[in-house]
């Protein structure tokens, strides 16, 4: 029997590529100035009208999912009669996998001869969307849902997370940087090399002094890191928020080392982890050794 993978809006990929991966999702909520709206992939707000926001000094904040909506859109999937895998941001970002949970709970006496599984990625943004293409293709590989499962839950902390930002504006409204630590960093030009740790979380692992010296250090990482080193042949993911030139930089350099790397697409990082970034992120994916850097 077919069944059915599922994702949070999070995983920063576009509707097209969603669809060609045969991926559901379900919307996280944010607001810009007081106003709310649900993450539908760009769909409604452009990304250049929500980084327009942002790059005006925007209010933002964002809220997960909550129970009560994971009840009515997992039930609304269980209805197809198929068996559902959902993937959840990691909780060292969000507590959306304690929601999910609670809902699948709460279903699994409506449905049960269904498989409703959820899994916590510990991956986030495009690297959630790296995550996801891989189990689309295992499922069309064959997987059964339970085989996807456990491959999903052992291989999960192999995707490689590696990010920087130019711009710390809302990274110290967030409190993931120090007032006095984004000044200083303004001042001397001083960009943080941020990764996702195995347990999840955001990890400043050096401050790196100058734009394209922090963009270049991404793809030192993606060396040191990677399957099979400068002949890694998988999957590799950029994401940016409203720094396109910056993420071709990086993609032109995976390209001009990685012989065997044949294509490198460039996602817009989402509203929900844009209202967290704000713009000047530009973030690498990959697959290799569990984030060794990041223990």
């Amino acid at each position: 029997m077919s069944y059915i993978i599922s994702c949070c809006s999070t995983c920063d990929m576009t509707p097209e590529m969603f669809e060609k991966l045969d991926v559901r999702y379900i919307g996280f909520h944010f607001v810009v100035n007081g106003k709310s709206y649900t993450d539908d992939l760009f769909t409604g707000m452009s990304a250049k009208e929500f980084y327009s926001h942002i790059r005006d000094g925007a209010d933002t904040s964002t809220s997960q999912v909550s129970v009560g909506e994971y009840v009515d859109y997992f039930r609304e999937l269980l209805l197809e009669d198929k068996d559902v895998i959902h993937i959840c941001l990691s909780s060292g970002i969000s507590n959306t996998v304690q929601s999910a949970n609670a809902a699948a709970n709460m279903l699994r006496s409506e449905f049960p001869d269904r498989k409703l599984y959820v899994v916590d990625s510990l991956c986030a943004s495009s690297g959630s969307g790296l995550f996801l293409t891989m189990l689309s293709q295992r499922r069309a590989a064959g997987d059964d849902i339970d085989t996807l499962y456990q491959w999903a839950i052992e291989h999960r902390q192999d995707v490689q997370h590696w990010f920087c930002s130019t711009d710390l504006t809302y990274y110290i409204k967030g409190g993931r940087v120090s007032k006095v630590s984004g000044i200083l960093g303004g001042i001397f030009e001083i960009c943080p090399l941020l990764c996702v740790s195995p347990d999840g979380k955001l990890k400043v692992i050096s401050k790196v002094r100058t734009k394209k010296k922090v963009l270049t250090a991404l793809v030192d990482k993606m060396e040191q890191h990677a399957d099979d080193g400068k002949r890694y042949s998988g999957l590799c993911y950029i994401c940016n928020s409203d720094c396109i030139e910056d993420a071709e930089f990086v993609r032109d350099q995976v390209l001009k080392r990685f012989k065997n790397v044949k294509e490198v697409p460039i996602f817009d990082i989402g509203t929900t982890i844009g209202c967290h970034t704000g713009t000047g992120t530009v973030a690498l994916f990959f697959t290799g050794d569990v984030r060794e850097d990041a223990q």
